[in-house]
């Protein structure tokens, strides 16, 4: 009996211990940027990183099934209000994510002075588009792109301070400043496939970027044999996405 009074302690520490050791793919799939930590492209070859800013939107669904169909996995930057509620668009974010797409922050309402916001601004839009996904995917992205990629001012320290990743872009297509499918093209033939991937500036509110460049993209990365991923694996943190909501879920806007 004294043995065995022994004994089990024992097998119950190693045992919490090896729950709190990941196993190396584990670890491997954690890995990626820290908080307030800015980056502009993938930290590896042969891919793609897709990434889109503005929605939810009403074309949304239809590009969600273009890139299934293709096999391609891509990042949607959600706001909460830019182009309507998002909660009237729920259904589509969440047809993103149960398809394996990252969804990931661009803020509640897309200021215009998101650089020049204080500390509680910046942390009231923040928070309330993770009030709102809280409500949609039950997650809270730790990823964001800041509306017109305003990095200064209380930025990268209240994104560290909440825990988000900034991503910005390393190839701008141009949809939002009137450049066509094709002047988008050209711009992807610049950059060239070698090399780390690319974390390029779209938006999915355009149809020719939803509808022509799409599926351009599509084909020229097959071409080119790079996988199209999240962003959130591009820079090694397949896993890392997401973390549990630090808000309370929200249903209006």
């Amino acid at each position: 009996m004294r043995l065995i009074s022994l004994f089990f302690p024992a097998t119950i520490f190693l045992g919490a211990v090896a729950e709190r050791i990941p196993s190396p793919l584990e670890a491997f799939k954690r890995a990626g940027p820290s908080a307030g930590t800015v980056m502009t492209k993938c930290t590896q070859s042969g891919v793609l990183a897709l990434a889109f800013d503005d929605g939810p939107y009403q074309y949304t669904s239809a590009l969600v099934n273009t890139l299934n169909q293709a096999g391609a996995k891509a990042t949607f930057f959600v706001t909460g209000t830019l182009y309507g509620c998002i909660h009237n668009q729920a259904a589509a974010v969440k047809a993103a994510y149960n398809a394996g797409h990252q969804i990931a922050s661009h803020s509640w309402s897309h200021p215009s002075n998101f650089g020049s916001m204080s500390t509680q601004q910046l942390t009231t839009e923040m928070q309330k588009l993770e009030g709102a996904l809280n409500k949609i995917i039950g997650k809270k992205p730790t990823y964001m792109r800041p509306p017109y990629l305003a990095t200064g001012g209380n930025v990268l320290n209240t994104m560290r301070t909440l825990g988000y990743r900034v991503i910005t872009n390393d190839v701008d297509a141009g949809d939002w400043n009137g450049l066509s499918a094709q002047q988008s093209e050209q711009r992807f033939q610049q950059a060239g496939a070698g090399g780390n991937g690319h974390i390029p500036l779209m938006h999915e509110t355009y149809s020719s970027t939803v509808y022509t460049l799409v599926p351009w993209l599509i084909n020229w990365a097959k071409q080119n044999k790079l996988r199209l991923v999240t962003v959130a694996e591009c820079l090694g943190d397949a896993g890392g996405a997401y973390a549990n909501p630090t808000v309370a879920a929200t249903s209006t806007c």
